[in-house]
Parts: C-alpha cells; sequence; structure tokens
C-alpha cells in the first residue's frame, strides 16, 4: 500500500477536492482506494454524503480500547463510495475533543499508521484529508504516510500557510529521524490575474525543488462534482481540473517508483 497525506496548515486550498480527484483517478486504473477522513469539520465525509454529525462510528473510535489493533472492527467503520473499489474511512464531529481526551497517552501518534497496517494487502492506494491545524490528527497523517503531497492556493496569503507546513513537515521528520518526501501543488490557478502569477512565480523561487511543474486550474466543475456528490472524473473526464490531476497523479506516481528503484 502506497499512503499520500494530503495536507496544509490553511483551509480552502483544495486538500478534499485533491484526495477525491486523485482518488477517483487511481480507481479508474483499477486500483483499490481507501479515503480516509482526518478533519473533524469532516468535508470528505460529507461528499459522499455520509453525515459527520451522526456517525455511528468514525475514525474517532479506533483510538479507544486499542480499536486500531482490531481488523474486523476497522473494517466495521469503513464505507462505499460511488465506485467499487474506492471505500471510506470517514470522520465525525467528535474528532475535534480527541486532543484533550488522548493527550498525554503513549503511542497516539502513531494510531493510524496501526490501523492501516491491519489493512495493508486490502488496498493498493490510502490518501489522506487532514485538518489545517497541528495536533494529534495531523501527527497521525504524517507518521502514517510514505509522501506528503501540499496543496496551496495560488494566492500571497497562501504563502505563509506553505511556509508554517514546510516547518511542521522539518519538525515531525526531525522527531521522527526519518525523510518524507513532499510535493508543493499550486492550486487554484487562473492565469487571467496578476495574483495567481505572481504567487506562482514566488513558489518558483522559494520551493522550486519541492514544487510540481503545472497547476490545478479554477475550474468550476470541480465543485459541480463535489455538489452531485461524484468523482469529478464521473461528471467530466476531460475538464480542465481533471486533466491537471491526472497530469499530476502520473507526475506522483513516476517519482513514487523512482524513489522505490533507488
Amino acid at each position: 500500500m502506497r499512503i499520500w497525506s494530503i495536507a496544509n496548515q490553511k483551509g480552502g486550498v483544495g486538500k478534499t477536492t485533491s484526495v477525491v480527484s486523485l482518488g477517483g483517478l487511481l480507481a479508474a486504473q483499477g486500483k483499490r482506494v481507501l479515503l480516509v477522513d482526518l478533519d473533524p469539520h469532516g468535508s470528505l465525509t460529507s461528499y459522499f454524503r455520509q453525515n459527520p454529525d451522526n456517525l455511528e462510528r468514525s475514525l474517532y473510535h479506533l483510538f479507544f480500547e486499542q480499536r486500531y489493533k482490531d481488523k474486523a472492527f476497522i473494517q466495521t467503520v469503513i464505507k462505499p463510495t460511488s465506485l467499487p473499489n474506492v471505500s471510506l474511512l470517514p470522520a465525525t464531529t467528535s474528532l475535534a475533543t480527541l486532543e484533550r481526551q488522548v493527550s498525554g497517552q503513549e503511542g497516539m501518534g502513531l494510531v493510524l499508521a496501526r490501523s492501516l497496517a491491519q489493512l495493508w494487502d486490502e488496498y493498493d492506494y490510502a490518501l489522506l484529508d487532514t485538518p489545517p491545524i497541528l495536533g494529534v490528527l495531523l501527527v497521525n497523517a504524517l507518521a502514517a504516510c510514505q509522501r506528503l503531497i501540499i496543496p496551496t492556493q495560488t494566492e500571497h496569503l497562501a504563502l505563509k500557510g506553505l511556509e508554517r507546513m514546510v516547518h511542521t513537515l522539518k519538525m515531525v521528520m526531525r522527531s521522527q529521524n526519518r525523510q518524507l518526501p513532499y510535493t508543493v501543488v499550486p492550486t487554484l490557478f487562473d492565469r487571467r490575474t496578476l495574483a495567481s502569477l505572481t504567487t506562482l512565480k514566488e513558489m518558483r523561487q522559494i520551493y522550486h525543488d519541492s514544487l510540481w511543474s503545472e497547476a490545478i486550474p479554477v475550474d468550476t466543475r470541480l465543485r459541480d462534482a463535489s455538489h452531485e456528490g461524484v468523482f469529478p472524473h464521473q461528471l467530466d473526464e476531460q475538464s480542465r481540473g481533471v486533466r491537471a490531476y491526472r497530469h499530476l497523479l502520473q507526475d506522483l506516481e513516476q517519482a513514487e517508483a523512482a524513489r522505490e528503484q533507488s
């Protein structure tokens, strides 16, 4: 299983859209995909018409009573999506209380990694949608993943969020004594605006070694897919946004293959 975290400490940059778009395109290749919602707001969960306010079981429950060790229990938490080879490990709003409940308990940063280890042969990919704050949930995502994808809106204020995210990543890598490759993905790019053009130029100057060579454009079809609760490629496989995410996926897979061979 390949595990990718999609993270940024700024909201509204396209994290959930990236998770759903990449997951759908992987499924179209025949891959078995698990989407994991670690955000108490439950945007990914809501995308697939599950209600984060009243789910009986969710990711939250894996943190208690050693549930992350029980494969059978984990499978009862997982929900289907509109594609047969894509599943959802949903969030509930109770995740917002998790920080206070597990504070100081040993091993809480590895719950997700240990849960996914129980499912290692069940899926080819796990894509993790993360909250925009540093806490036990984001730490779990970074500890579990093999690659970090950082969607970043092409506007000036988003650069600060990107800077914080990279700083957090380096801090976590030092504490875990490992290297975690990351890819910065410019999102919501509008070549008609000076703000987008200027921000993308700044990104290329500062993050040239880790910046994806293209950008995800503003595309209303991505919003339409969310409204319908379907994967973007199901709605319009030739939309600008889907084509861009297809290019991104190709580049990410090439980078993973190269890393695994080295």
